[in-house]
């Protein structure tokens, strides 16, 4: 009877459910608290739940469960919280993923700290993408495989005990009590992990860190088809992938002037995961014995930076060098320097960093920075060193030929990946995607190895995105170019004391054009403490000035390249941002997009300077 009202409750949520919560993928920062992403969320869905109210209305006005749809969004959470109920579990308990690999790694992550023994038990035979050798040697991951007939035979371990369950079925499951975590893989959906008994609890964080920082939540389409499976419902049929794929390729050959193949990942972050173990793969061959360096800028995006100081923490062989960038600091002082340390060093280099950079959008001297990366250096013993393997984070400006034939880093190993949530599909999918220069091309396999390893792979929905948005990316950003410039100009007219990080007008003939710059607002007081709080203070009542009054297109949402409206967002506070404290900037970033009230943005903005 509880079981039945679950799913009759689900039913009418999937009849009624807000349009928003399919399409979206970044949401509202300023009804969102971090501390309880999915808790606050699934409280008031509980209390809808119990009052049996499935009216739109009042979904739609549920807080918002996570910020960014690749962390988790309303129909993972619901989803979860069905199989939760279902199974006489906590909401908690259940976490949902794209991959059908990475809670098998996110377990294996925790336990090779915590230095606990982990067995790996499934039925039948091991997913095709499960490999073994690569988990050990390249992961550093310790386990045990054991074969059984059915979950019933697994006999206590000392360790944890994973359980892989390749069945279709979605909903609830006889838990063995000798099972830790039971996996549940579906190949056109992704996973759903199942955290059994109170002392697995200390888990949850961890694996929820992982779906965060080195790949997705089962997708909102996704989590919709497995709700509808759940509750009996026949669930939506995709199109044919390959054609879109192919599609997709072609578009991003066309917009990066590159012949190699395309690789689409779920995200830029699992993108640029695949990236570094795929080259960690390739120095452990290559380069057996020597230290691997992965070099990074401090105050980067905080995905990229989390995610590098995760990948080393769990690797002997691997260190990160701190690469400044931004304010201050010369990028190619710094990348001269740190190159010229590592080659003493004998190590193998990897520099990952943003150009332009996020969220000041600054531009290095390319020609320097070519050279830079190019020279000759030589080891402490006179050898000639490892030379090094640029990865390019392009998502401000993928529009820019950095890697074609005649690209400013043709003679360099160049790989460029990119966010397809922002410009390649308009804010309409997170999926991201990767190409190399002719120099770098051989180096494609091994990340292609890894993106498939960790099932990190595009959707079929994101490719068909993709398929559809890409041809038309190039003129969007021109567009929305033309719109941030007119902004631009307006507020420094208008406010001559804030400092606007924007490209400048030579590097916009040169193709950099973002539609995204950074607002540092005129402060006051006499300490630095004084002047900071100011500042934050200014900055948020201009976001609240803007999205309240216009509602309809200034969001406070972290992302930007979206198709309409003006997002707006303090970086350093969100989920997003940078990790370490000493090097978050409270600064405004504003995104403006080719289709928005301009006039209407511009008097809000005169309105806020009259009022400080």
């Amino acid at each position: 009877m509880k079981e039945q009202k679950v799913l009759n409750y689900i039913e009418e949520v999937i009849k009624n459910v807000p349009n928003d919560w399919l399409k979206l993928t970044t949401h509202r920062l300023d009804i969102y608290n971090e501390k309880l992403a999915k808790t606050e969320f699934l409280e008031k869905f509980e209390s809808l739940f119990a009052a049996k109210n499935a009216e739109t209305s009042a979904l739609k006005a549920l807080p918002t469960a996570f910020d960014y749809i690749r962390l988790g969004h309303p129909l993972s959470s619901v989803l979860e919280w069905g199989i939760a109920k279902l199974n006489n579990l906590k909401p908690e308990n259940i976490i949902s993923f794209s991959s059908r690999t990475m809670p098998v790694l996110a377990v294996l992550r925790k336990n090779l700290f915590d230095n606990k023994n982990t067995q790996i038990v499934y039925t039948n035979s091991l997913p095709d993408f499960f490999d073994t050798e690569a988990l050990k040697n390249v992961y550093g991951y310790n386990f045990e495989l054991k074969q059984v007939e059915n979950a019933e035979e697994i006999s206590e371990f000392n360790g944890s005990t994973i359980f892989i369950s390749q069945k279709d079925e979605i909903g609830k499951v006889d838990l063995n009590p000798n099972i830790d975590f039971w996996l549940n893989t579906y190949p056109n959906t992704g996973s759903i992990l199942l955290l059994n008994g109170e002392e697995n609890e200390s888990y949850i964080s961890e694996i929820q860190h992982v779906r965060r920082r080195e790949s997705i939540a089962m997708t909102p389409a996704d989590s919709f088809s497995a709700l509808k499976q759940l509750v009996g419902k026949p669930s939506s049929k995709r199109n044919d992938i390959e054609n879109n794929k192919a599609s997709v390729i072609t578009s991003i050959q066309k917009i990066t002037g590159t012949n190699s193949n395309a690789l689409l990942a779920s995200c830029g972050l699992s993108m640029q995961y695949a990236i570094m173990m795929g080259l960690i793969d390739e120095a452990q061959e290559k380069h057996s014995g020597k230290a691997i360096k992965i070099v990074v800028p401090p105050n980067c995006y905080g995905g990229t930076n989390d995610q590098a100081r995760r990948v080393a923490a769990s690797l002997e062989n691997v260190d990160i060098v701190d690469l400044p960038v931004d304010g201050d600091n010369d990028m190619v002082q710094s990348t001269d320097l740190v190159l010229e340390q590592v080659a003493k060093e004998d190590a193998v280099p990897y520099i990952i960093a943003e150009i332009p950079t996020n969220p000041r959008v600054e531009v290095p001297n390319l020609e320097k920075l070519r050279e830079a990366l190019s020279k000759k250096r030589k080891t402490a013993r006179g050898e000639t060193a490892i030379d090094p393997v640029f990865i390019l984070d392009q998502t401000f400006c993928p529009n820019v030929q950095f890697l074609a034939e005649d690209g400013i880093l043709s003679s360099i190993r160049t790989i460029s990946y990119v966010s397809g949530s922002k410009f390649p599909s308009g804010g309409k999918c997170t999926a991201g995607y990767c190409v190399a220069n002719q120099k770098a091309e051989n180096l494609l396999s091994k990340i292609d190895k890894h993106l498939i390893l960790c099932d990190n792979e595009a959707t079929t929905l994101q490719v068909e995105i993709l398929a559809e948005q890409l041809p038309s990316m190039n003129q969007r950003i021109a567009d929305a170019y033309k719109n941030t410039r007119e902004f631009v100009n307006f507020i420094r007219e208008t406010l001559p004391a804030a400092k606007i990080n924007f490209v400048s007008e030579e590097l916009a003939e040169q193709g950099f054009t973002p539609s995204v710059f950074s607002l540092d607002l005129p402060t006051k007081g006499n300490t630095h403490e004084e002047r900071e709080a100011y500042k934050r203070k200014l900055n948020q009542k201009l976001i609240n000035m803007m999205i309240s009054e216009i509602p309809n297109e200034s969001k406070y949402c972290v992302s930007y390249g979206q198709l309409k409206g003006c997002y707006w967002t303090i970086p350093a506070t969100s989920t997003q941002g940078t990790t370490k404290e000493a090097d978050k900037d409270y600064i405004a970033r504003v995104s403006v997009s080719p289709d928005l009230d301009l006039e209407l943005h511009k008097k809000v903005f005169l309105d806020f300077v009259e009022q400080i």
